[in-house]
């Protein structure tokens, strides 16, 4: 266990993305408030949420690599959250409809002993179809909307509403994985070779 990355988060999306490139982890959440500030900026708000969950289970595992990472998806300066009930969803889906948003993550990666770390933001804009209310009354049916930033998974049903995106797949699902992984390796968190990933201690 002692080499293993842990990763800040309960959010099952982004241990599947993990797993999905074979990253040797384990979950230990963060117990950070995810509170906003009115003067913040989204990359702001995303880097100190980032940067205050990383650092928060470091404390707790000082000679870990520790990964986290917050997302959020925003329109026109407008911060969209989870939806809790079925009238904020529909409300968010309404909003997304027909339009572009951006989605932001901000990830970090910190090791406390070795007092080593960076943090960095990924953008990627993503056009929805136009929906009718059929549609939206159907998909927010299904529950997926609810637990999920903007209210959708592009990864999941909500799929079919995506008419384009525009940078990081990934980064939508949850983690930027190809920025991630760069980071990781810059930082002498994993080494890549021929023979595959390996964490370092």
């Amino acid at each position: 266990m002692g080499n293993r990355l842990i990763l800040a988060s309960t959010s099952p999306r982004r241990y599947e993305l993990l797993t999905q490139v074979g990253l040797d982890f384990e979950v230990i959440p963060s117990r950070v408030i995810e509170a906003y500030i009115q003067t913040e900026t989204p990359q702001e708000h995303v880097l100190r949420l980032a940067e205050a969950k990383a650092r928060d289970v470091a404390g707790r595992c000082p000679d870990r690599w520790v990964i986290a990472a917050d997302t959020i998806v925003y329109i026109n300066g407008i911060i969209l959250g989870k939806p809790i009930n079925r009238e904020e969803a529909m409300e968010m889906l309404h909003r997304l409809s027909g339009q572009e948003h951006c989605v932001l993550t901000g990830f970090s990666v910190y090791h406390l002993e070795k007092g080593k770390g960076d943090k960095e933001t990924v953008q990627t804009v993503v056009k929805m179809k136009d929906l009718t209310s059929v549609e939206m009354e159907w998909y927010v049916q299904t529950r997926e909307s609810f637990d999920k930033a903007g209210g959708y998974a592009i990864q999941g049903i909500g799929s079919f509403m995506i008419e384009s995106i525009r940078g990081s797949y990934t980064n939508v699902v949850g983690l930027p994985l190809c920025e991630l992984l760069q980071m990781l390796n810059r930082l002498g968190a994993i080494s890549i070779s021929e023979c595959g990933m390996r964490i370092e201690p």
